[in-house]
């Protein structure tokens, strides 16, 4: 069963005083196909700086990989245990989609078949569980509470155990790499 994330959202009511916009579970959650990743889409920038001002819900949009030009997105991502995200993965490399992640893909990285490569800054949070960030020739295991800051390298993520790990992430747009 897919954990819910509440959204705490702020904002201006009509005399400028702080209020509360949205606050309940995100509806923007997608997954491809049983077994694959669950994302769970927080917020989005179309720009920097951001524009803070109206009421609107910043992520009500399809699902999409990058950030949009000179944007950011906050996300959460559930990963399945690798025994079933494989399965998946290879299911989803065959359904053609606009979420941008077919570019980013790197098919020829045979440590792992979700290698990917996308121009953002991320900023990743282990919220529960543990999970391994694959680099091109190297990887290291991250525990809840662990960070990692992702400057624009080819990767992938690998849980190795019988749980889900959550990681969320900020993805900032950038110059490619």
């Amino acid at each position: 069963m897919t954990k819910q994330i509440r959204r705490v959202v702020t904002g201006h009511n009509a005399g400028g005083r702080s209020i509360f916009i949205i606050d309940g579970p995100t509806p923007h959650v997608f997954s491809r196909t049983k077994g694959s990743a669950v994302v769970h889409e927080l917020w989005e920038t179309g720009s920097t700086p951001a524009d803070n001002r109206g009421s609107a819900d910043a992520i009500a949009r399809g699902h999409r990989l990058p950030p949009p030009k000179n944007g950011s997105v906050f996300r959460i991502i559930e990963y399945p245990p690798d025994s079933e995200r494989l399965a998946a993965i290879a299911r989803e490399q065959a359904m053609p989609d606009d979420s941008g992640r077919a570019a980013a893909a790197d098919r020829h990285n045979p440590r792992h078949p979700g290698f990917h490569k996308t121009a953002t800054i991320d900023y990743a949070i282990v919220l529960a569980g543990e999970i391994y960030a694959l680099m091109d020739e190297d990887e290291v295991l991250l525990k809840s509470g662990d960070v990692l800051v992702q400057r624009g390298t080819n990767h992938s993520w690998s849980n190795r155990t019988a749980e889900p790990a959550i990681v969320a992430f900020v993805l900032i747009d950038a110059d490619p790499v």
